[in-house]
């Protein structure tokens, strides 16, 4: 069985939203999740580290802030020199979800703050392969629309300054389902 590692920080509650619905599908479509909440950038990421090496694929979120991954995701990406030095996380699968306020925000450079970090680790980057929310007809981009923001590099949500319990909506969790079972099913074909 393959075991896939998300790797998050979730600053108001919104992020973990999106991390669990990731989850809830890694499990449904056969692999073993590993959910690793980042509770902040001066914590010590050596366990966490050890989870991603050991397992099959990792995806990283982070809310954007100030048009950015937050700072305790930077800083476990910055943590993870050591394994860069001797390639240990190469040819790992990799993907990545972003949440903010806004509908841009400049979620796209989290995502490429994201894919370049896979890409110094020498990763296989899986984007979310959804066709664009807005697509056929609707032109609303609509709370249940699956990638309603139209991103491809990876999932972006957005939440509403509400609780986690109601936002973000139902098409950003699905978008992010989606991306679970994406990750799983490709890590297990590249790992058979």
């Amino acid at each position: 069985m393959t075991t896939i590692a998300i790797v998050y920080h979730s600053g108001y509650g919104h992020t973990a939203v999106v991390a669990e619905a990731v989850s809830e599908v890694v499990t449904r479509a056969g692999a073993t999740p590993k959910l690793l909440k980042i509770e902040n950038a001066a914590q010590d990421f050596a366990a966490f580290l050890e989870e991603v090496s050991q397992a099959d694929a990792v995806i990283f979120g982070a809310p954007t802030y100030m048009g950015d991954i937050s700072a305790p995701l930077k800083a476990f990406f910055e943590a993870s020199a050591g394994i860069w030095m001797k390639q240990g996380w190469k040819d790992k699968i990799a993907a990545g979800f972003t949440n903010g306020l806004t509908f841009a925000g400049d979620k796209g450079h989290s995502l490429t703050s994201m894919v370049v970090l896979a890409m110094q680790h020498g990763m296989i980057w899986v984007g979310s392969a959804q066709p664009l929310g807005n697509v056929n007809g609707n032109t609303t981009s609509a709370p249940e629309a699956v990638n309603r923001l139209g991103y491809s590099m990876g999932v972006v949500t957005q939440s509403d300054n509400a609780s986690p319990d109601v936002t973000p909506p139902p098409g950003d969790r699905e978008s992010a389902r989606l991306l679970g079972e994406r990750v799983a099913k490709i890590t297990a074909k590249f790992s058979a």
